[in-house]
């Protein structure tokens, strides 16, 4: 605990002899940080706090982004997406879907102008058909083996059982 100020000391004076004294003691040695750049906001960025809390909390940045560059992200994703969709119907929906919205934001004149394409629907069900079709096949051969390496005779039925 540190003692009284002398009243014939000023202030200034007697928090440097504080330090000056904490500093002999070696109370600032080996402190977290110590040797490190001190992380000061930028003053000629005024959105340095939101930056901040972003990287502090770890959030996901593409919900910034405007919304013709979701689209564009979107769209460089529509095989990936479009795998792991079941019916055809399904894709069929899903195309027409995000054709409307591209649509819809091409109409838009709000917000930085980004060029977006629509999605070639027929090309994309196309390669959707040959995907889905070798997974298919996949998943076959993979049903087959596991049969093969169960090798569990099958069950008879009722009838078999009685005329046997």
């Amino acid at each position: 605990m540190t003692s009284r100020k002398p009243p014939s000391m000023s202030m200034q004076d007697w928090v440097d002899h504080q330090v000056r004294q904490a500093e002999k003691d070696g109370e600032f040695d080996d402190l977290p940080g110590a040797g490190k750049p001190l992380k000061l906001a930028d003053q000629h960025d005024p959105d340095w706090w939101v930056k901040d809390f972003i990287r502090r909390e770890n959030l996901d940045t593409e919900a910034l982004l405007p919304p013709p560059m979701l689209l564009r992200k979107e769209k460089a994703k529509v095989r990936e997406t479009v795998a792991k969709m079941r019916r055809e119907s399904e894709v069929r929906e899903y195309l027409e879907d995000l054709n409307k919205r591209i649509v819809l934001a091409i109409r838009d004149t709000t917000g930085p102008v980004i060029p977006v394409g629509k999605v070639d629907a027929e090309a994309a069900l196309a390669q959707w058909r040959v995907d889905h079709e070798e997974w298919l096949e996949n998943r076959r051969r993979a049903l087959a083996r596991a049969a093969e390496e169960a090798d569990v005779p099958a069950k008879k039925s009722f009838w078999q059982r009685i005329f046997s």
